[in-house]
């Protein structure tokens, strides 16, 4: 038995929540790639610029998977930062 039960409840908590989000998230990129409008399919066939050595452009739809990632680190550091200011932790 530990000294202070609440040790044991954040333990279980840091384990828990990363692995949900990480359930969560890994559902949603198996299902869908991106956000589907009506021009989707459109814009992931239709060429926009024809490059030299037959590279082609193409304006398809910005992944989820990248916007979640990108919101996420954001997220994190904006928290991080406040986090440090709050309890004035020196790194």
């Amino acid at each position: 038995m530990r000294f202070y039960d609440l040790l044991n409840f954040q333990h279980i908590i840091i384990c828990l929540f990363p692995t949900l989000i990480f359930i969560i998230l890994l559902g949603l990129f198996l299902g869908q790639s991106h956000f589907i409008t009506r021009h989707s399919e459109k814009r992931k066939t239709e060429i926009c610029y024809r490059f030299p050595d037959g590279i082609e452009d193409r304006d398809a739809p910005f992944p989820l998977a990248m916007v979640l990632v990108i919101v996420g680190t954001v997220l994190w550091g904006f928290f991080y930062i406040l986090s440090i200011g709050i309890f004035e932790v020196k790194i």
